[in-house]
């Protein structure tokens, strides 16, 4: 069974104050430390020449260098039976540094004229370039450190980042990286049994990194991330033990300006420790009452009898609930939150916190918070369609729609083979539907999706696959869309479509209205924002640029106070 896991919370993530009383970094300016991004496979057989130059470089400088070696490209694609060291992540940091061959290296994601045709240079430069980077000041420090709880695999970060100087950029981003070595299998001139180290295994702040705003000297930045570490990625175990953290910080998707290694403790277990797992909240709503439910799981080694919630959408009045039950470490619930009115805007932010675990302090409160946002429901045509591609895993899978009564008016599930279904049906009468989604593997659809079309198969609206056991969405037909959410719009065209770099979106508008424009992918996941702000009534006409995308096929979806159009586009 596949098996995903996400940041599950961030407790603390923001700019500090320079009189902030920082533990884990240093004030005083330093040089730059080396971020050595090597790329490599199992297939490569020039590869483990440059494992060991990546570790000569390290070993002349221990405290001052970071390996990450990333497993991407045709020489990583395994096959018959080999194992699979590849990433979400490769592609996409290997795609901006025109390599030609492989082994190759970024050092600090920095270009060094005539050694590379971009970024990547080959093993006869890294020594060169990296001692280079020794040389140069840092306008910043980075300190980190980590916790893992290994009873749990409960995993807590403390970065913090020091402005020695002023950047050039206004925002910089930070990345975490967690990293295994003494990890053993198939390398090409290496054997079976070969030994790879600094492995990357996952990316605790996503693809490029999470946003700094402050960067002029003196100032603090300091962030808290929880996760949950799993078994294995892609069926090569994960051990604690082998373990370590890379955090660097860039300028922007290239030229990384310095990073540390985070110092990693181990412990046992924590005896009071409540937190959340999971949760089900409604994707879309239809705006007058919310029922979002949540997973608790005990994480301490101390029977859980109580547990209290504070809850609340955007600014509005603070709700509160109290559980009690008994788990034991480990084990897991689903809470039905109560439901409660809402004032829904055309988006709107969930919040959620669980406090006093049996009447006391939890011992770990970085994994008590969730955030989720969601929208008020996209107006549906009395015919549609459901169109869902199963992911690799069809058995586990199954959904149904339902009236306000709890009455079923179409399902699907589980599957015994994968591939697209497309289902016709019809709301029966006005009213406010539910979309429940089910997954019994717990990782969501990976490599699949689901959508809501019209009987023309136009994209009216398309579901997050990215979630636990279970997901939902509100759809409200005819009469509970009120005129004021109904803003008309004319026919939505994009141009050019193939894209190759930019293209234009065009449509007219009746009146004054909220416009939300983001580019999402085919799993659902937004990958791009567009515009985000008020329009006057006329011909509208937004540019947007498609170079941070790779190649494929995706949505642009046109938000106007609750109503949602969606049109295809192909990235060249």
């Amino acid at each position: 069974m596949k098996k995903k896991f996400t940041i599950i919370a961030t407790l603390l993530f923001g700019l500090l104050s320079a009189t902030f009383a920082q533990t884990i970094v240093g004030t005083d300016p330093e040089n730059k430390n080396v971020v050595l991004e090597e790329f490599t496979g199992i297939n490569c057989p020039a590869c483990p020449s440059g494992h060991q130059m990546a570790q000569s470089i390290y070993n002349a400088h221990p405290d001052d260098v970071m390996i990450i070696a990333i497993h991407t490209g045709g020489y990583a694609n395994p096959s018959g039976g080999q194992p699979d060291y590849r990433t979400p992540w490769g592609g996409a940091i290997a795609g901006q540094t025109s390599l030609t061959g492989y082994p190759s290296a970024t050092i600090n994601r920095h270009n060094f004229p005539g050694w590379g045709g971009g970024t990547a240079m080959y093993t006869n430069y890294w020594t060169q370039a990296a001692n280079l980077i020794l040389d140069e000041a840092s306008y910043l420090n980075v300190g980190c450190e980590a916790t893992i709880i290994s009873s749990t695999r409960q995993l807590m970060v403390e970065v913090e980042v020091y402005y020695t100087g002023d950047s050039p950029q206004e925002t910089n981003l930070l990345n975490i990286a967690i990293l295994q070595s003494h990890i053993y299998g198939y390398q090409s001139n290496g054997g079976s049994n070969y030994e790879h180290n600094h492995m990357l295994r996952h990316l605790l702040t996503g693809q490029w990194g999470f946003e700094i705003s402050e960067t002029t000297e003196g100032s603090l930045y300091s962030a808290t991330l929880y996760y949950e570490i799993p078994n294995d990625y892609t069926d090569i175990e994960v051990v604690l033990e082998d373990l370590y953290f890379a955090a660097f910080v860039s300028e922007t998707h290239q030229e990384i300006i310095s990073g540390v290694m985070g110092e990693v403790t181990i412990i046992e277990s924590l005896e009071t420790d409540a937190g959340i797992v999971d949760s089900n909240i409604p994707q879309t709503s239809c705006g007058d009452e919310f029922a979002p439910a949540v997973t608790i799981k005990n994480f301490g080694t101390n029977e859980l009898t109580s547990l209290d919630f504070e809850y609340a959408v955007n600014d509005g009045e603070t709700e509160t609930y109290s559980w009690t039950g008994s788990l034991a470490q480990n084990e897991t619930e689903v809470i039905e939150i109560p439901s409660f009115v809402i004032d829904a805007d055309a988006t709107n932010t969930f919040s959620l916190v669980c406090t006093n675990p049996n009447g006391t302090d939890d011992e770990l409160i970085a994994n008590n918070t969730l955030t989720a946002d969601f929208n008020l429901t996209a107006y549906l045509p009395q015919n549609c369609k459901m169109a869902f591609l199963t992911d690799s895993h069809p058995e586990e899978t199954s959904w149904e729609i339902v009236d306000s009564e709890g009455n079923v008016i179409i399902e699907g599930g589980p599957y015994e083979n994968s591939g697209m279904f497309i289902i016709d049906f019809v709301w029966p009468n006005d009213g406010c539907y539910t979309l429940n989604l089910y997954d019994e593997g717990g990782d969501g659809m990976d490599g699949g999706f689901y959508k809501i079309t019209n009987s023309n198969t136009a994209v009216i609206w398309v579901g997050n696959t990215d979630f636990g056991s279970a997901a939902s969405a509100q759809f409200a037909y005819d009469e509970l869309m009120s005129v004021e959410k109904l803003h008309e719009v004319g026919e939505v065209n994009i141009f050019p479509n193939p894209i190759s770099e930019t293209a234009q979106i065009e449509f007219t508008l009746s009146q004054e209205s909220t416009v939300k424009i983001n580019i999402h992918n085919l799993l659902g996941k937004q990958v791009s924002p567009v515009y985000n702000g008020t329009m006057t009534p006329g011909i509208q006409n937004i540019e947007f640029n498609t170079q941070s995308l790779d190649s494929g096929i995706y949505f642009v979806n046109i938000e106007i106070a609750g109503q949602v159009i969606s049109q295809k586009i192909s990235v060249l």
